[in-house]
């Protein structure tokens, strides 16, 4: 016997989407996309970034072909739910720099009926599941990968090589200090 549940069609729900790949394969650019697609709907948006991404900007998401959108920086994730109250639509870039608190914060938001959209590095320069984005990615109901271009052999890149001899996870930059690069390239590189 199955329990009938009844569902209101006018009540407002939420999801969470996650845009992920390497460095150079236009997750920023399609995070802008789907936000401006929103403001574009008249609904409510609101974006945020992890404050220790100033690359570009500090109060702008802002991609590596400079296009922009006005965004607030945060701490943390659970700033995140403090500042997002009546909105429609939270974007959240960078998103492998959050703290693991940040599933919870999504999850939080999409059950309030907020769409939450998600833009981060899947793996970091070791190749290894980057902060926050495997979660996310296994609980979202859209995943979106996106790829480079192998910036060595031309292949379709998923690899994010680190320029620099620097062993820290956390080290910012662009195309002076990172490239894109297919896993064959990538392997090739670290049997030197």
């Amino acid at each position: 016997m199955f329990l009938e549940n009844k569902v209101d069609k006018s009540e407002k729900r939420g999801w969470i989407e996650v845009i992920a790949g390497s460095m150079f394969s236009g997750k920023t650019e399609e995070l802008l996309r789907r936000l401006r697609r929103a403001g574009i709907a008249r609904q409510r948006v609101e974006i945020f970034k992890p404050m220790v991404d100033s690359r570009y900007s500090e109060d702008e998401v802002v991609s590596h072909d400079s296009n922009s959108i006005r965004s607030t920086p945060v701490e943390s994730s659970g700033n995140i739910l403090l500042l997002s109250s009546n909105v429609d639509v939270v974007g959240i870039d960078e998103a492998q720099f959050f703290d693991s608190n940040l599933l919870s914060v999504c999850n939080q938001l999409a059950g309030q009926g907020v769409r939450v959209i998600v833009a981060g590095l899947d793996m970091d320069f070791k190749g290894i599941p980057f902060g926050p984005m495997p979660a996310l990615m296994a609980s979202a109901e859209y995943v979106t990968k996106v790829h480079a271009i192998c910036m060595r052999c031309g292949d379709l890149a998923q690899y994010s090589l680190r320029k620099s001899q620097s062993d820290k996870l956390v080290e910012l930059g662009a195309s002076d200090n990172y490239e894109a690069v297919c896993r064959a390239c990538y392997h090739k590189f670290y049997k030197k």
